[in-house]
């Protein structure tokens, strides 16, 4: 049931951002100067910012560039790490240990630190937020690799196709890699929620998306000096926010249910 209810969630957003720009008439730059902060009417569903902007017309322009951002880090985070952790847990020996060592250093530090740090190293663009995030992400995903091929490199499926004759390397990537993909659909789906939040929170320390580029992370950055004379403008965006994380994170813990990684 929960499962259903964040695919739906996350199906809702998904459709929205897919055809609102051609349901909302209004430019998301377009702006009415008079009609600046405005509340929600029937003209304007969720009101009007600052600069007398549609706030709608840019929460589903916005919802475009978090499910892109957030499909290419988790795309990319997955792909090195299914990489590196399948060789990390197929090859073993000093491989292994280098590569543990280097992903013990990575996890000792906070996550969204180091995503800041090279962002701001980098320079603000959605370029270099998609690779910040993508570049300490990937861990998560080797860890997981990594635990499942130990234990998949021993069935006795794995086993019969080294006695054939088979090389480590067809091994690995013909039978061993395709049997930990459940795992890591379950935990993509999860982490999906991660990334939103984290480019919500890098557009919102101006590290981003930059303006006028409309991203639910600057739209809160520019709400939050209105959240009195104009709490639309804050409400809006984290309720979708909420909205798109808790059906990821509902979706994700059904599917790690289904494809229980334990059940191998």
């Amino acid at each position: 049931m929960t499962g259903r209810l964040g695919g739906a969630l996350v199906l809702v957003v998904v459709v929205a951002a897919i055809a609102g720009p051609w349901v909302v008439p209004y430019d998301p730059a377009a702006q009415e100067l008079p009609l600046r902060l405005a509340g929600p009417s029937w003209a304007h569903p969720f009101g009007l910012d600052e600069l007398g902007r549609d706030v709608l017309a840019r929460l589903l322009v916005g919802a475009r560039l978090s499910l892109a951002v957030g499909t290419s880090v988790v795309t990319l985070s997955a792909l090195v790490g299914i990489l590196v952790g399948g060789v990390s847990g197929y090859v073993g020996g000093w491989v292994d240990d280098v590569i543990g060592r280097l992903m013990d250093v990575l996890l000792a530090f906070p996550g969204i630190l180091l995503a800041i740090a090279l962002v701001a190293a980098l320079g603000p663009s959605v370029r270099h937020l998609v690779g910040a995030l993508a570049a300490i992400g990937w861990v998560s995903y080797a860890r997981l690799v990594r635990g499942q091929v130990l234990k998949i490199r021993e069935l006795d499926y794995v086993q019969a196709a080294r006695a054939l004759g088979a090389r480590g390397g067809r091994v690995l990537i013909g039978h061993v890699i395709p049997a930990t993909l459940g795992a890591v659909t379950a935990q993509a789906t999860l982490g999906l929620g991660g990334v939103i939040i984290a480019e919500a929170s890098l557009s919102f320390l101006g590290l981003g998306v930059q303006p006028p580029a409309p991203s639910w992370g600057t739209m809160l950055d520019a709400g939050r000096s209105h959240m009195f004379d104009a709490p639309h403008l804050t409400i809006f965006p984290g309720v979708a926010i909420a909205c798109l994380v808790l059906g990821f994170n509902l979706a994700g813990d059904a599917l790690r249910d289904r494809l229980d990684p334990r059940a191998i």
